[in-house]
Parts: C-alpha cells; sequence; structure tokens
C-alpha cells in the first residue's frame, strides 16, 4: 500500500512515517508551511523524509494561514501553557487545518498514484481539535472517495484515531525511532519549552510508555503540574 504522509516533523507523525516505511508502505511525506510559528517542525520533517529516502513535498500555505486568524499558532497571541485539556488550549486551533491539509494531500496521493493518506491524528487530540476526531475522519474518507470517483483510489489512514499519544511513543520506540529528531512545541524556541500543552502531553507520553525521553526541556517539571490539575 503506497502510503503519502502528511508530516509536521512532530513526535506522532515522524513515529508514524517510521512505522509505515517498517512495513514497507512510505511512498512520501506532505508537509505545510501555513504561517506557524513554530515553522522549525518542517526542518524534522525534512530530515524524516531525508533519513527514510522518500520524497518530501513542502506546500505553501502561508497565505491561507494569514487568513485563518485567532489562533496562538499563526497570530500574535501567547501560546498559553498547561494540559492540552484545558479549556485555555483551545486558542491553539487552527480553523479547518487538517481539512485543508487532508485535501491537499489527497491530490497529490491521487497525481503520484498513492493507495492512501495517512495522518497522525490520536485520541488525545480529540478534546481541542474537531478535525482529528473519528466522526470527523470517517466522513472525510467518504468525502474523498467521492471527490476521487472513477479517477483513483485513495483511502484514509488514521491508525491512531483511536489511540493514546502514550501509545504512538510505544510504536514509534518499536521501530526505533528517532525522538530526538522530533519537534513538537508551539512556541519554537531554541529548546522545548517544557510548557505549552504540546511538550506537556509529549513528556506525558514518554511517562505512560516507559520509555525514556531524550528531548531536553527549558522547564522539564512543569508537565507533573499540568497533569495534576486535569487529573484533580
Amino acid at each position: 500500500m503506497k502510503t503519502a504522509l502528511v508530516c509536521s516533523g512532530g513526535l506522532d507523525s515522524v513515529s508514524l512515517a517510521h512505522v509505515l516505511a517498517d512495513q514497507g508502505n512510505l511512498s512520501r511525506l506532505v508537509s505545510f508551511d501555513y504561517g506557524q510559528r513554530h515553522t522549525k517542525e518542517l526542518d524534522f520533517a525534512a530530515a524524516c523524509a531525508s533519513r527514510l529516502g522518500v520524497p518530501h513535498h513542502v506546500i505553501d500555505l502561508r497565505s491561507v494561514g494569514a487568513s485563518l486568524t485567532g489562533s496562538a499558532l499563526t497570530d500574535d497571541l501567547e501560546v498559553p501553557d498547561g494540559h492540552y485539556e484545558e479549556e485555555t488550549m483551545k486558542v491553539t486551533v487552527v480553523p479547518n487545518r487538517n481539512a485543508i491539509m487532508l485535501t491537499i494531500a489527497y491530490g497529490v496521493a491521487a497525481a503520484q498514484g498513492d493507495d492512501a493518506v495517512a495522518a497522525a491524528v490520536h485520541g488525545g487530540d480529540h478534546f481541542i481539535y474537531p478535525d482529528c476526531r473519528p466522526g470527523f475522519t470517517n466522513a472525510f474518507d467518504t468525502m474523498q472517495r467521492a471527490a476521487l470517483a472513477g479517477y483513483a483510489d485513495v483511502s484514509l489512514h488514521v491508525p491512531f484515531v483511536h489511540r493514546t499519544k502514550a501509545d504512538i511513543v510505544t510504536e514509534g520506540a518499536r521501530v526505533n525511532t528517532p525522538f530526538a529528531e522530533t519537534w513538537s512545541c508551539y512556541k519554537g524556541g531554541d529548546l522545548h519549552c517544557g510548557r505549552c500543552g504540546t511538550c506537556v502531553e509529549r513528556r506525558e507520553a514518554f511517562d505512560l510508555a516507559g520509555v525514556d525521553d531524550p528531548t531536553t526541556y527549558q522547564d522539564p517539571d512543569f508537565w507533573r503540574q499540568a497533569v495534576e490539575r486535569k487529573q484533580g
């Protein structure tokens, strides 16, 4: 199954890239520059494509991203600290981001003769991001099959949609994903901040999976406080 993977350069998508490569199914990576403040993630996606020996398509969506206002990822708004499941994290939503990216990725896959488009959306994303939920991925797959009917047969592959980020770490470790060569932090500094939602979730996932976290964080202990607030 020739699979085009939407890859941000983050832990989830790079882990899935290595899983697909281990299965012999990875055909290419498709990444997007939508004006995100953590655009350095694209360097990690490029490194992943080079490491796995597949083409890397980088799609320039900066003009589109400029119109998707109101998100801390694209506007001059502060990225909040805390766990993903806190209400404050909703400011990191970029409207329709996955729908836009997947639509383009389907076009790339169809043009290149691929059988599937893969995305590393997972259960931990469901609280905040509506275009990471099973209802969306199921409907999107149906819509794209109709859009390409008679031209190409491309399916949506979302193996983590009902699983946790800790499960992704476990799967990534199984295929020797170089976790240090992934970028999660939404703040896009020199180091992972350790405080934003993606950093907290990343740190928690390694802990729950029982896998050593090679990441250097500016604040390596903040995640415990965030998890305690979520639980209590």
